[in-house]
């Protein structure tokens, strides 16, 4: 069993840029997929997913394959996105272990039926939500952060009961077949398959009916697996993305707020969904931060961020050259260069970055951090207001009337005050969207009741029956239900 330093040490041999052997993910056979979400509705209808300890031991499995393929995982992580032995610990390994050890803690708990109170109509009488699962699910899972995406609402969908279909992203392919192998060695057929693959797997996949799609991705595709899930009338949990917008104030401390929000936006060279996608700077700060900024990536990635061992890599060239059109966007503070061959960008900062250039047209989702200037918190929250309302939102100030109003007047996701994005990582708060940037929320006990109905069952006795609820309605009857109501 590989140890949380042995793994990220051994991940961490190769330098981030380090060129690899092209990776393909593999393909599962399309004919195949029918049979095999066949069998997993097979497994589900047999009875076994409802009970605790078939549950239990899926979350124990997942939690095995975790800790004894470390090594793997962060190999993968880094062959996929250069990405860093310790960002790969934090949030993909440990991540994934956390949710796993909460849901496996909580689950008896959220089995039992939750009791509710019963009207005098009712009674007597009891009244109870009972929790079952939907059926078999479908999970689909994004690049960027291609295991923990993948594992923690699979991993909830079985602690809900259900079976599950796993398709990981083909752009993250090392770890699409990491997947591919791990999977039937710690889980049973009939519970959880992989299907592996790009668009014509995954469009064949959306043809068969499911209880549950949870799609993880951007909006295009989004609507693409709404419309499959309308035909079968599927519900559906989309975790999509937007431009999380970041306001500064005077109020702000303005050292720390500039190493936060470094540290958010290129954390995995910015290819985070929550990621802060633009700044919203006060007038009276906007050079003093960018200052700071400029200086803080130069803290974290030395003189040359491409030799840096802590930063990692565009996904693919495709990404990388639709980063590149957008530097233009505005002046360089720091960074601005680029590498095709080895995926690499700079940490960027722009500023003098126009409302209507191309950077702030659609989610950014790499490593450039557009400034612009407002006089103030109204004019940020009206910047905010016109546009999508997005996964996420910061503000940094010391003023909490300020955080207050853009909590009140403003509406994301999610808001953390005074950091960035670390909201997502508490299990008792759902995660999700709103609007353009999902619909539905996991993560804790969100992801068990996004893969669960709670049934409402109401239980009475034989004992009591009287005539007042039935015919003939006497003028009497009709008194008494009155003041029943």
């Amino acid at each position: 069993m590989v140890g949380a330093g042995q793994g990220a040490s051994a991940a961490g041999s190769a330098a981030p840029g380090a060129a690899t052997a092209p990776v393909t993910a593999g393909a599962t056979p399309v004919a195949s997929i029918a049979e095999l979400v066949g069998g997993l509705r097979a497994g589900y209808d047999s009875g076994r997913t409802r009970g605790l300890e078939w549950r239990r031991k899926q979350l124990a499995a997942g939690i095995a394959l975790v800790k004894e393929n470390e090594r793997e995982i962060l190999e993968a992580l880094r062959v996929d996105l250069g990405k860093p032995a310790l960002e790969g610990v934090m949030a993909e390994v440990s991540y994934t272990l956390g949710e796993a050890r909460f849901m496996l803690k909580k689950l008896a708990g959220w089995l039992k039926p939750r009791k509710v109170s019963t009207p005098m109509m009712a009674q007597p009488g009891k009244s109870v939500l009972v929790q079952e699962p939907l059926g078999v699910v479908c999970v689909i899972a994004p690049w960027n952060y291609p295991f923990q995406l993948a594992m923690v609402p699979a991993l909830g969908a079985l602690a809900a009961g259900n079976t599950v279909v796993l398709k990981p992203s083909e752009v993250s392919a090392a770890t699409s077949n990491l997947f591919a192998r791990l999977i039937p060695r710690y889980f049973d057929s009939s519970a959880m398959r992989v299907v592996e693959g790009g668009v014509v797997e995954t469009s064949a996949l959306l043809e068969q009916r499911f209880d549950h799609i949870f799609y993880t991705g951007n909006g295009a595709v989004g609507r693409v697996v709404m419309a499959a899930a309308a035909k079968h009338l599927t519900p559906v949990t989309l975790e999509l993305g937007g431009k999380s917008p970041c306001y500064v104030d005077p109020s702000a401390d303005l050292d720390v707020a500039a190493r936060r929000i470094a540290w958010g936006k290129f954390y995995n060279a910015g290819q985070t969904c929550v990621a802060p996608d633009y700044i919203l700077a006060h007038a009276s700060v906007h050079d003093r931060l960018l200052e700071k900024l400029a200086a803080t990536v130069k803290q974290f990635y030395g003189a040359d961020p491409q030799r840096s061992p802590d930063y990692g890599r565009i996904v693919n060239q495709r990404h990388h050259r639709r980063l590149m059109k957008l530097l233009g966007s505005g002046d360089v503070v720091v960074g601005g260069t680029g590498d095709e061959a080895t995926r690499y960008l700079a940490p960027t900062v722009l500023k003098n970055v126009s409302p209507d250039s191309p950077v702030m047209a659609e989610e950014i989702f790499g490593p450039i951090l557009p400034v612009l200037k407002v006089s103030g918190p109204e004019e940020a929250i009206s910047f905010v207001n016109r546009r999508e309302k997005p996964l996420a939102l910061y503000v940094f100030a010391g003023d909490r009337d300020v955080a207050e109003q853009f909590i009140a007047r403003t509406s994301s996701g999610g808001v953390t005050v005074n950091h960035a994005w670390l909201h997502l990582a508490v299990p008792e708060l759902p995660f999700g969207g709103v609007g353009e940037s999902g619909m539905g929320a996991y993560h804790g006990q969100s992801t068990f009741d996004t893969f669960s109905h709670m049934k409402p069952v109401l239980k009475k006795p034989f004992l009591f029956d009287p005539s007042i609820l039935y015919p003939p309605y006497t003028e009497g009857k009709q008194k008494m239900i009155r003041k029943l109501l």
